[in-house]
């Protein structure tokens, strides 16, 4: 077998990445998309080609029009194949607390974003699907204990 037709036999995952911001409260920054139903977290695909950490740097700037430092990595969550999904790796980084002049400078996509709101731990289970409710509280875990997490389906692995 050469080498090109090995490499055509590994699997192809898509990946995620999204920053986990919070306020002086601990409350969770989520944004509430207008192309589905469910709120979620700043974040998006990763593109070809770029890691996850700069694909974070990326989607702040496009959803929330401000630079923040994107710091360690807090949470890889491997999501299996559902539907006509591929399985993917999801990615939640650290972004801080933003300072209330960098809160006073988003400025949300129209036709992608409708709102953003700062939520508590049973906001995040209101408004987010269940697998990546999970996946945030998680992060937010993970920021507290000073770890980093590995999740399959939002579940920690023993």
């Amino acid at each position: 077998m050469t080498a090109s037709d090995y490499i055509a036999t590994l699997s192809r995952k898509r990946m995620g990445a999204g920053a986990l911001l919070s306020d002086q409260f601990g409350r969770v920054l989520l944004v509430e998309p207008t192309n589905h139903p469910h709120w979620a977290m700043p974040g998006g695909a990763v593109e070809t080609g770029e890691s996850p950490h700069a694909a974070t740097i990326r989607k702040l700037r496009e959803e929330l029009g401000v630079l923040v430092p994107v710091g360690r990595l807090l949470v890889t969550d491997w999501v299996p194949p559902m539907g006509d999904f591929t399985e993917s790796l999801m990615m939640i980084y650290d972004a801080g607390v933003p300072t209330p002049e960098q809160t006073s400078r988003i400025r949300l996509p129209a036709t992608e974003l409708r709102s953003w709101a700062w939520c508590t731990q049973q906001d995040v289970i209101a408004l987010l699907p269940e697998t990546l409710a999970r996946r945030v509280i998680a992060a937010v875990r993970a920021r507290a204990d000073g770890a980093a997490y590995y999740l399959e389906n939002g579940y920690f692995v023993a």
